[in-house]
Parts: C-alpha cells; sequence; structure tokens
C-alpha cells in the first residue's frame, strides 16, 4: 500500500491510499460513513490478482483529510478529479458503500468522460426523491440523527464530536452501539473478527481530529446534492442487502427506477453489512471496461 496527501485547487489536503496492482485498472473506492481510507476493502494480494489498482481516500473532514465547509455530495467528482489528475488516471471505475454511494453516483454524473462505471452498495437515495418515503424502514437511530440534522449543523455538532470522542478512545464502542438494532445477517458479518478489526481501523481514522467529516456527510445526504441521478448514462450496479434497515433497500429500488442504465442486485439474506461480502464483486465488476 502507498499513502501520499494530495492538494485541492481550494487548498486543502486529500489523504490518498493505492493498493492492489499499480499498473492495474483503476478504481476509485469511495468509504461508508463514517468511514475512511482504510476501511473495509479486499487485500492488497487479491487485488493484485484482479488486476485492480484500488484508490481509496479519506473524505475531506475525515482522518488526513481537511474539512471543506459547505461539503456537498457533489464535490466528490471535484476530489476524484484532482486526485486521477495527480495519479495520471484519464479513465477510471468508481465504487461506494453506503455513505459512499451517494459520492459515487456524483463522480458517475458530474464526470461522464472520465469514469466507465459505477457501483454502489447499499446506497442512500436523496432526501427529496419523488415518491420515496424516505425514512420508511429505517433504524430509529439513523433516523433521529437526519431530522435532528434538518433543524442545522448546531443540533447534530456536539453530540457528533462527543460520539467521535468516545469512539476514537475505543473504536469497538460503535460497533456495541450498533449491536442492537443489527438484523441477524448483520450480527453474522459483523462477528467476524476480520471484519471487527477493519471495522475498528476506518472508524479510529475517521475520527482522528474529530467529528466533521461524519457531520458534513450527514448534512450534505439531506440537503440538495447538486445533481439529478437520471442525468448518469453510463452502467450502474446497484446492489442492496433485502434486510437493510440503515439504509432502506427502498432507496436503492428508486435509484434504480430513476438512473437509465442502472442494473439493481437485491440479495435476500443480507442487510447492511453483507456489503462488505459482496464488496469484491462490485470492484470486479467495476473494472471490467476501466
Amino acid at each position: 500500500m502507498a499513502t501520499r496527501r494530495i492538494d485541492t485547487p481550494d487548498g486543502g489536503v486529500l489523504a490518498v491510499e493505492t493498493s492492489g496492482d499499480p499498473s492495474g485498472r483503476p478504481v476509485f473506492l469511495l468509504h461508508g460513513t463514517p468511514g475512511s481510507r482504510v476501511g473495509p476493502a479486499p487485500r492488497s494480494a487479491v487485488l493484485a490478482r484482479m488486476r485492480v489498482r484500488l484508490i481509496s481516500f479519506d473524505r475531506p473532514g475525515y482522518g488526513d483529510s481537511t474539512r471543506l465547509p459547505g461539503r456537498r455530495v457533489r464535490h466528490a467528482a471535484d476530489d476524484v478529479a484532482t486526485i486521477a489528475d495527480t495519479l495520471g488516471l484519464d479513465r477510471f471505475a468508481v465504487v461506494g458503500r453506503s455513505g459512499g454511494g451517494p459520492h459515487a453516483l456524483a463522480c458517475a454524473a458530474l464526470l461522464p468522460d472520465r469514469v466507465v462505471r459505477a457501483a454502489t452498495q447499499v446506497s442512500l437515495a436523496p432526501r427529496h426523491a419523488d415518491g420515496l418515503d424516505w425514512f420508511a424502514g429505517m433504524t430509529p437511530s439513523n433516523e433521529r440523527a437526519y431530522r435532528q440534522a434538518e433543524l442545522g449543523q448546531p443540533r447534530i455538532a456536539g453530540p457528533f464530536q462527543v460520539r467521535s470522542q468516545v469512539i476514537r478512545r475505543d473504536p469497538a464502542q460503535l460497533i456495541r452501539n450498533l449491536v442492537p438494532e443489527l438484523t441477524p445477517p448483520d450480527r453474522t458479518v459483523v462477528a467476524d473478527v476480520g471484519i471487527r478489526r477493519m471495522l475498528q481501523s476506518t472508524y479510529r481514522q475517521a475520527f482522528r481530529y474529530g467529528a466533521d467529516g461524519w457531520i458534513d456527510d450527514v448534512l450534505a445526504f439531506i440537503a440538495d446534492w447538486g445533481f439529478a441521478v437520471d442525468a448518469i448514462r453510463i452502467p450502474v450496479r446497484i446492489w442492496h442487502g433485502a434486510d437493510d434497515k440503515f439504509s432502506p433497500v427502498g432507496h436503492s429500488a428508486w435509484l434504480a427506477d430513476h438512473i437509465p442504465a442502472a442494473q439493481l442486485y437485491l440479495e435476500p439474506g443480507a442487510a447492511h453489512f453483507g456489503s462488505l461480502k459482496e464488496m469484491t464483486d462490485a470492484i470486479g465488476w467495476a473494472s471490467t471496461s476501466s
């Protein structure tokens, strides 16, 4: 793995990590919420066998990337383009898991000449998606956080900062907090020692300097994304666990209905964290034509 800091045109810095085959097909992996560049991903040896060069980065405000005040979902396309330019990449694929899903779609919509394929896993849909009951089937804790966010940043900033301090000291705490709301399929996934270790690593990095990235993600999801998903023309693979309660399955169904070249893969008996076991397939599909 290789890590570097890349300067952005607005004076910020993005912390970027690459793994896999250095000369392989480039795929950007956009992490979940909360998350970081060291989040769950196939091992470098697996990526090398797939002939994939995986590129991940801390979104602004997370880990070692500087905060971008007022960040919106559309800004992910600017960050990916900046990283791709620095790395000398013309065309590439994008994969986004959970909170990374909307950001991957931003790249698909706003970088149509560079993104060849996009894949999302357990993604959210736009907050005011026409015909979608956005909170239907969502866990009480997530619904509560998003409704508080709609009242403004001050309503969530303090509580999120306190939670991030607790999690930074003990990353396993976030997983323990989630357990009461986990469905049986998710409990099985997070019981895996290797997966728990990956999740704890990404949370530790995410909150290294506070909760700014987490706060800005939540605010960005409920604001206007800055692009229309029906403008996406490249192939999009949408995966969702049928039993997901953190990002309800209706979100991916709505996205599949509104993105012209989208294919929906709905997996029975899987939920939110089932995406971790499915990630290798998503990356393999995305890299096929990149």
